[in-house]
């Protein structure tokens, strides 16, 4: 149990220290890494979570065999309380800290689609690519008007064919 609360300490500590760099913008590497890094821990905490979640259970199931069964669950939950809430709270300052990354994260990538957009190349890119379309638009019109011009003109070419003879 004294490990568990040493391992808390520490998580806590690192929590606290990455909330206060996270609300600087920093390069987006090394976000990514913290990111990476505060995933890591996050396995670690749902891995004590488990672990906690199993001991109450085993607890649990061995107040059944005792006569004072409730008091023995009330017992258990203490404990099982004692281990869940400093998981709870790290798990709390985890969250907040990796929706801070994650939020600059966007927000960097949101600024720099925003650049790229502005730029005169895209701006170029994109009145290439609407004339492009817009040519591609007319010539598919031309196609089905010929189209429907030769349904309309089948029965007529079908008469020729069959007389031998052009009509007018």
């Amino acid at each position: 149990m004294r490990s568990h609360t040493i391992r808390s300490t520490i998580f806590l500590g690192i929590f606290v220290a990455v909330c206060s760099f996270s609300s600087l913008v920093l390069a987006t590497p090394a976000e990514e890494a913290e990111l990476a890094q505060l995933d890591k821990i996050e396995q670690e905490l749902e891995l004590q979570r488990e672990w906690a979640k199993y001991r109450w259970g085993k607890a649990q199931s061995d107040c059944h065999q005792k006569y004072w069964v409730n008091y023995c669950i009330g017992s258990a939950r203490k404990e099982y309380r004692k281990e869940i809430d400093p998981i709870t709270q790290q798990e709390i300052a985890l969250h907040e800290a990796q929706r801070k990354l994650r939020k600059s994260l966007k927000d960097q990538e949101d600024i720099k689609r925003a650049a790229e957009r502005a730029s005169p190349v895209k701006a170029a890119e994109r009145v290439d690519n609407q004339r492009e379309f817009a040519e591609k638009q007319k010539d598919a019109a031309q196609r089905a008007a010929d189209l429907e011009q030769r349904r309309k003109d089948a029965p007529k070419r079908a008469q020729e064919n069959k007389s031998g003879t052009q009509l007018d």
